[in-house]
């Protein structure tokens, strides 16, 4: 619309729920876009780029071996240590990853967002893509380690496809929840981490969830991600591995409660964005 020679951009202020879902794919080259330009940034503009995303999980898994497999000694479920710790290391560190990526993603696109109409989903969307990039590289110290102590999985490694998807949507819900709240209360950016590290200390990363007692393994996994690394771990380990498959059950329901109420409030919050950001 012109107006005195001056140009104003009109921001659609919101769509109806039909439109809204119309959208995203008719952004999805938006979405495209910002997932790839962030996977540039972060593996050509950095110092160390694709280095990073394996030294940080392999150093984490060396203490936990260390730590947990020799000096507390803590069972192995049948398979090597190191081996038992990454496999969960996997999960928890896209989870992890994404709840920072996607918590400053509307911060960091604020100048997009203020002047354009798009569904501002694709933002914190694009963020946990290039998570999930991590995630691929860092599954190559998997495969390293399975050469190195000559480990075979089982048959249960072609349901793994599976509990990646459940990581996927826990980390979209967490991400999306995160991402709404920092755009209204910028404190968040200090809360983050520190639910990524307390989260690493309650979650069975460093050991197996087989060693929490039996009467509170039902408690243990309203922890979300208890059920998506004990999941990772049954595919990968096989063996002697077993699937509390109530907890697990339990988990898996409560990552979807998480991905359909961040949904929820974000679509709630969306339209405000532009006025608070």
């Amino acid at each position: 619309m012109t107006n005195h020679g001056q140009s104003e951009l009109i921001i659609a202020a919101g769509r109806t729920e039909h439109q809204y879902w119309k959208d995203l794919w008719r952004y999805r080259e938006l979405f495209y876009f910002l997932a790839w330009r962030d996977i540039l940034v972060r593996y050509k503009q950095t110092a160390i780029g694709i280095a990073w995303a394996l030294v940080r999980p392999f150093l984490t898994m060396i203490v936990f071996t260390v730590v947990f497999g020799k000096l507390a000694k803590l069972p192995a479920e049948g398979a090597p240590y190191p081996i038992m710790v990454f496999a969960a290391m996997l999960p928890w560190q896209f989870f992890a990853s994404a709840l920072a990526e996607c918590s400053n993603s509307l911060i960091s696109n604020a100048n997009l967002i203020s002047k354009v109409y798009f569904p501002r989903l694709i933002v914190p969307a694009s963020a946990v893509v290039v998570s999930f990039v991590d995630f691929l590289v860092s599954g190559m110290i998997l495969l390293g380690l399975m050469a190195w102590y000559n480990f075979i999985p089982s048959w249960r490694i072609l349901t793994l496809p599976l509990f990646m998807a459940i990581a996927f949507v826990a980390a979209i819900g967490g991400g999306l929840w995160l991402s709404a709240l920092n755009v209204k209360y910028r404190d968040f950016r200090f809360i983050v981490p520190f639910i990524v590290q307390f989260g690493l200390y309650i979650s069975p990363v460093g050991f197996s969830s087989s060693i929490v007692p039996e009467q509170w393994r039902l408690v243990y996994s309203l922890n979300p991600m208890v059920g998506v690394i004990d999941g990772f771990r049954w595919a990968i380990l096989g063996g002697e591995t077993q699937l509390y498959w109530q907890g697990f059950m339990l988990s898996v329901g409560l990552v979807v409660l998480l991905f359909a109420s961040s949904i929820w409030y974000f679509r709630k919050v969306e339209r405000s964005f532009a006025d608070v950001i």
